[in-house]
């Protein structure tokens, strides 16, 4: 089974790539669980979304030890970074985080400036997709193109054509390279 935290704050599009990563795991056929939070502010308050996928069926739709924490603010590494399993992976917006700032030793840190990269993208509400894209590098949950294929699968369904998202996704991946 996968664990999976996609965090940050309402607006930055942290549930959306949750929901892209739950939908490229149903479409495989796997068993899946999207549970969303997400404080009454909305846009600026704090948003993430747990996500399991597996081949068993799921017990409970909270990730206890999360294999990656996709994180969007600086806010939500404090609030997840004990959640990553040791040798998990902790992707980062590092457009965003205090370049001082240390980590556990004992997870795999992945820095991608997210926000500078869908910018020059002329995307700059594609931060998530960017970020989408330096996880499928970063990590083994799923190769760089079955996820991008799946992400634009995802978008079609809802009948939605934004060309730069696949730039955005892979210069993610790029980034992590």
């Amino acid at each position: 089974m996968n664990e999976i935290i996609c965090s940050g704050i309402g607006g930055q599009g942290v549930l959306v790539a949750g929901m892209i990563i739950a939908d490229v795991a149903m479409e495989d056929g796997k068993n899946v669980s999207w549970y969303p939070s997400y404080g009454f502010e909305m846009r600026g308050g704090a948003a993430n979304c747990e996500i399991k996928i597996g081949d068993e069926q799921l017990q409970s739709p909270y990730c206890l030890e999360a294999d990656i924490l996709f994180t969007m603010r600086e806010s939500a590494i404090d609030t997840w970074e004990s959640k990553v399993k040791p040798g998990g992976v902790m992707l980062i917006n590092s457009s965003l985080v205090n370049p001082d700032r240390t980590y556990r030793d004992a997870i795999k840190v992945v820095k991608v400036p997210a926000t500078e990269i869908a910018s020059q993208c002329n995307n700059p509400r594609g931060t998530n997709i960017v970020m989408l894209g330096a996880m499928a590098a970063a990590s083994d949950l799923y190769d760089v193109d079955h996820l991008r294929a799946g992400m634009d699968h995802y978008f079609a369904k809802k009948g939605k054509n934004n060309p730069k998202n696949a730039e955005c996704f892979n210069a993610g991946a790029a980034a992590v390279k």
